[in-house]
């Protein structure tokens, strides 16, 4: 994982990100269903915080949940991204964040494949992809 906290005023946030990034990662919004980028995305890499950079999951565990955004059953390592209760939308769901800059990512399911059983239903507008080189 990157190193310590990355902390931005609003403005400088708003400097950096195209204003769908600004409100799905700053103001804790959703991008429409089967609309971001990478819901289909099948090439082999990493994907990182827009925010920040820091990796946040592999394409070795994302998969297709059918749900239009994309999904993984685990982050890249522990502590990549954290979790927090959400009790927007007039019920209780467990929040992903970045755990370097508290980007909002999307929310975490427990109906998710083996061996976790989670799926992580991601923005995709909140990361970015790195293809992997191949060897």
């Amino acid at each position: 994982m990157s190193g310590e906290k990355v902390v931005k005023s609003d403005q400088e946030w708003k400097t950096q990100l195209s204003p769908e990034q600004y409100y799905v990662t700053r103001q804790n919004g959703t991008e429409r269903a089967f609309t971001g980028p990478y819901w289909d995305e099948k090439r082999k890499g990493f994907y990182s915080c827009v925010c920040c950079g820091q990796d946040l999951f592999e394409s070795e565990t994302k998969f297709d949940s059918g749900t239009g955004w994309p999904s993984f059953y685990e982050p890249v390592e522990p502590g990549a991204v954290s979790e927090h209760v959400d009790r927007s939308w007039f019920m209780k769901r467990t929040e992903v964040k970045c755990s370097r800059c508290d980007a909002h990512l999307g929310h975490v399911f427990p109906d998710g494949p083996k061996p976790t059983g989670l799926r992580y239903c991601m923005n995709g507008t909140a990361m970015d992809f790195s293809e992997a080189e191949d060897d």
